[in-house]
Parts: C-alpha cells; structure tokens; sequence
C-alpha cells in the first residue's frame, strides 16, 4: 500500500500539462493573444501571425483578445 501511493503521488507530482499554444499578430504593436489562428481579432493584421506560448504571450504584457472571452 505504501509503495502504491508512494507512486501515485510521484506520478501525480512529476506531470506537466502541455504548453498551450497561442497565435498573436506580428506586429510590434500588438495587445493581445488569440486561441485561434481564425480569430476576428487578428483579421486586421497585416504582419502575419506568429505562434507562442500563453507564458510568452504574457510575458510580453499581452492579454487575452475580447472575442475569444
């Protein structure tokens, strides 16, 4: 029993989640990032889309687009 939760609580401590995935415009302006690549709010950029992670995203001080709330 000991060895069973020793694991279990192993397992359970050593998982990571995947990294989300994000899309943000290219431009040097941008303010937001967007779960998908479709997203209304990137239909105005004209720099083409860049994908990152949610951690850089936020990192750079973007916040999530309002359509996508």
């Amino acid at each position: 029993m000991k060895y069973t939760l020793l694991l279990l609580f192993i397992f359970l401590t050593s998982f990571k989640p995947p990294e989300t995935s994000i899309y943000i415009c290219g431009s040097t302006g941008a303010k937001k990032y967007h779960f998908k690549e479709t997203c209304r709010g990137l239909s105005s950029c004209n720099h083409g889309t860049v994908k990152t992670s949610i951690k850089q995203a936020k990192g750079l001080g973007l916040t999530l687009c309002g359509w996508e709330d």
